[in-house]
């Protein structure tokens, strides 16, 4: 299930990630729910979802990570 917009995204991610780390996260959840379709491409039982989920974190925390106070800031 692809993100045709950011306002489609989960909560958790709406909610706490800046716009452009939302925009980060969305295009990779994207490619990521394309590149792992087939369950051989995937490394345990992970779901497709749950493989594009962990790729779309993965891709925000190259740019951005949690400060002192909680909250998502650029690298």
């Amino acid at each position: 299930m692809p993100y045709d917009k950011r306002s489609e995204l989960p909560d958790s991610v709406r909610d706490n990630l800046p716009k452009h780390a939302q925009e980060i996260y969305q295009e990779a959840f994207n490619n990521a729910w394309d590149k792992y379709k087939d369950p051989d491409d995937r490394q345990g039982d992970d779901s497709r979802e749950d493989v594009a989920h962990k790729v779309a974190w993965a891709a925000v925390k190259q740019q951005y990570h949690k400060n002192d106070a909680g909250n998502w800031v650029a690298s």
